[in-house]
């Protein structure tokens, strides 16, 4: 399958690897077709491994996983071009995140939006699947890193999107416990949580964690 992978910062170039040793066709997308980082990626990764544009990366793409920062993201996917986004699905794995007043980062929109609404209101002929933004770039594509069950969360409006992405993070990624949220609402919640996150990571003091869902009777 041929994957387009929005932004070459560290979870974009984690994915992006993961899915060429998958046997997958990649190409890295980023805002200049001659990124040094980009190049050296592909390089470093050979075979199935491309890069260009956002625009180039969306024309080549089947299916996106847009990994740019959340402040960049409309501006980013209007790089791309609207024409090449339409009818795709696209795995957002953003978060809102505003590092302007320093660390810990806040959310610059919440409760009552969310960056993955704002993405299909924005770009409504696409297929926005939210989902791995609720854990950190190596637990995304190996949740083995992690011991025991635990969950990734997913939402949107296409249930057959969604469905698709459920087998790939089975399928794919290894994930066992695929949690559909429902409509992209849910995004909400999902991106809320990273708040939640970032004080765990300090108080566990690793990245490398996750939750679990346990159902009762």
């Amino acid at each position: 399958m041929r994957i387009a992978v929005l932004g070459t910062g560290t979870v974009g170039e984690t994915i992006a690897s993961k899915l060429v040793t998958l046997g997958q066709e990649v190409r890295l997308g980023s805002r200049s077709p001659n990124n040094e980082k980009a190049a050296a990626w592909a390089k470093r990764l050979g075979q199935g491994a491309s890069q260009g544009t956002f625009a180039d990366a969306a024309g080549f793409g089947e299916i996106i996983f847009n990994c740019t920062l959340g402040t960049a993201v409309l501006e980013v996917l209007n790089a791309a071009g609207r024409d090449r986004l339409s009818g795709k699905i696209l795995i957002d794995v953003t978060n809102p995140l505003e590092f302007r007043k320093g660390q810990p980062p806040t959310l610059f929109v919440s409760n009552d939006d969310s960056l993955g609404e704002r993405i299909q209101r924005a770009f409504p002929d696409v297929r926005v699947v939210k989902a791995l933004n609720t854990i950190n770039c190596e637990v995304m594509v190996d949740p083995a890193r992690v011991p025991g069950e635990h969950a990734v969360f997913l939402a949107g409006n296409d249930p057959a999107a969604k469905e698709e992405v459920s087998t790939i993070l089975r399928s794919w990624f290894g994930w066992n416990q695929v949690i559909d949220l429902g409509d992209i609402s849910a995004a909400r919640a999902t991106e809320g949580y990273l708040l939640l996150w970032l004080r765990m990571m300090q108080v566990l003091g690793t990245s490398d964690f996750n939750v679990r869902v346990v159902k009762g009777n």
